[in-house]
């Protein structure tokens, strides 16, 4: 099953989504922004914090849209997020 990395504030993120809706894939959403456990695997898996991003098996297939992301933050009610 595909995996979605974003950030509700980004509209990559929904435009991707609705791509993935459109084409009739199905895929787990995560909100890097909102889950800190998301957020670690989104810089484990790319080693950097632009959203989105789609993953397949462990295995990153797209970053962005079109060339075009978003850098997200950990919410601030994260711990250790300022650091």
């Amino acid at each position: 099953m595909l995996e979605l990395y974003g950030a509700k504030g980004c509209p990559y993120t929904g435009e991707l989504r609705e791509s993935l809706l459109w084409d009739g894939k199905e895929f787990v959403e995560y909100d890097v922004e909102e889950d800190e456990e998301a957020f670690k695997r989104l810089i484990a898996l790319t080693g950097g914090r632009t959203v989105p991003v789609l993953v397949e098996g462990q295995r990153v297939i797209q970053i962005g849209v079109s060339g075009r992301g978003c850098i997200a933050a950990p919410s601030s009610s994260m711990p250790n997020a300022s650091s």
